[in-house]
């Protein structure tokens, strides 16, 4: 199955929580996108990588996702290296997307800068023909996706572009909340972590409005791309 955009993910919830309004959108316009895992999450306090698949699972009918897998990678042990860079490149061989999302670029968790990297790199990698892989037996061809974009995840970090996600906050909000066992339960008795508060919750919000203040929208979301984002025209601009 080719995609138009494989979104992936350090932790299962990633990327609802930085790109979930944009893919939203982006299905709605008829565009097919799917979801990649790089870990389960086992080593998330609250929850178990059992209830987290579950979670995703979820979450990928509430967004509407063509695809979603999970490469199972350990949780905050997984490098990028050869080995680790070999099973992304599959999953981009075998998706061909367009677009690629990734993790932020700088964060709090260790995953995320490392996921981004990885990805990233594998990105390149995937367009070498010289350097084979194969898939259920079968030999990959090469593939290099056009773009590759990293979405904002706990820090607030400057965005190269930002996308208007008006309309589409509540599906993302609702993709969230798929992972009940993560985020704000008041009857929850598993320890409190610092996504768990009512308040990281609300700021999911308050954040893509804030965002679509600055281009007079309603919601927005940022990304980092590595090259300079260019436009047609400058018509082209909102």
């Amino acid at each position: 199955m080719k995609l138009d955009i494989l979104a992936f993910g350090a932790h299962p919830d990633d990327v609802e929580l930085g790109a979930g309004a944009t893919i939203a959108k982006e299905i709605s316009l008829g565009k097919k996108v799917g979801v990649v895992d790089l870990t389960r999450g086992e080593l998330g306090t609250r929850g178990s990588a059992e209830i987290r698949d579950r979670e995703a699972a979820h979450s990928a009918e509430i967004l509407g996702l063509s695809a979603r897998e999970n490469l199972a990678f350990a949780d905050g042990f997984f490098v990028n290296d050869k080995v680790h860079q070999t099973e992304v490149i599959k999953m981009i061989r075998k998706y061909r997307p367009e677009i690629v999302l990734c993790n932020a670029i700088d964060d709090r968790h260790i995953d995320h800068p490392k996921g981004s990297k990885l990805v990233s790199e594998s990105c390149f990698l995937s367009g070498l023909i010289k350097f084979e892989t194969k898939l259920d037996g079968a030999l990959q061809q090469a593939w290099r996706p056009k773009r590759v974009y990293h979405y904002i995840q706990w820090k607030n970090l400057e965005p190269d572009f930002v996308v208007d996600v008006t309309g589409f906050i509540d599906k993302k909000v609702e993709s969230i909340l798929a992972y009940s066992s993560q985020f704000f339960d008041p009857k929850s008795d598993e320890p409190e972590t610092p996504i768990s508060s009512k308040n990281f919750i609300d700021s999911v919000t308050y954040r893509a409005r804030d965002l679509g203040r600055y281009i007079n929208t309603e919601y927005a979301e940022g990304f980092n791309t590595e090259r300079y984002p260019a436009v047609k025209g400058l018509d082209d601009l909102i």
